[in-house]
């Protein structure tokens, strides 16, 4: 599978997906650390892909995603930013309530 088509099926396939260096647990950069904390106090499961480990799409995300550094948050299909951007949004409330709503009609879709 080329690997733009690998990164159209993660997004596809996960609502929230986190673009990282490194994992949640073990984060390899501040900003991936403070990007990943964000998400993990919004209190919602999401996946993620660690670029070190996935070279490919750590050449090609930024091109496809027209945004050049990481981490790069996506929610349903659509890129939200970069730490900076994540950090502001939490801290002005705009974040968890977007990640309640996504994760709540996913298990709905689950369910179903």
């Amino acid at each position: 599978m080329e690997t733009i088509d690998r990164i159209k099926q993660q997004i596809a396939e996960n609502p929230i997906i986190l673009y990282m260096k490194g994992s949640p647990k073990l984060p390899s950069c501040g900003f991936s650390s403070q990007a990943s904390q964000v998400l993990i106090n919004c209190g919602q499961p999401f996946a993620y892909v660690d670029i070190l480990q996935n070279p490919d799409i750590r050449a090609e995300l930024p091109a496809f995603a027209n945004w050049p550094t990481f981490p790069q948050l996506w929610v349903e299909g659509e890129l939200i930013g970069g730490c900076d951007i994540i950090v502001e949004m939490f801290q002005t409330g705009e974040l968890k309530p977007l990640i309640d709503e996504v994760a709540a009609k996913h298990k709905q879709e689950d369910a179903e």
